[in-house]
């Protein structure tokens, strides 16, 4: 994208232009998707993960069942 200015057209209205392109090219609405994305966790962090998951439960239900717990 190459934005030239034209003879006798104002700073300002060169800029108008240059914003109008961007927004047209999508340029800034895929930066801002792209912004935030969470690289996906590895096979093996993913079974960590899970097998957390799985012995908090155990640990909560546990607690429960003593009463322990305010839930």
């Amino acid at each position: 994208m190459k934005i030239a200015k034209q003879p006798r057209e104002t700073s300002q209205s060169l800029v108008y232009r240059f914003t109008k392109a961007v927004q047209k090219s999508g340029v800034l609405l895929e930066a801002r998707k792209r912004r935030f994305v969470v690289k996906a966790k590895s096979e093996n962090m993913q079974k960590r993960t899970a097998l957390a998951k799985v012995a908090k439960k155990k640990e909560f239900a546990k607690l429960k069942k003593l009463g322990k717990t305010s839930k």
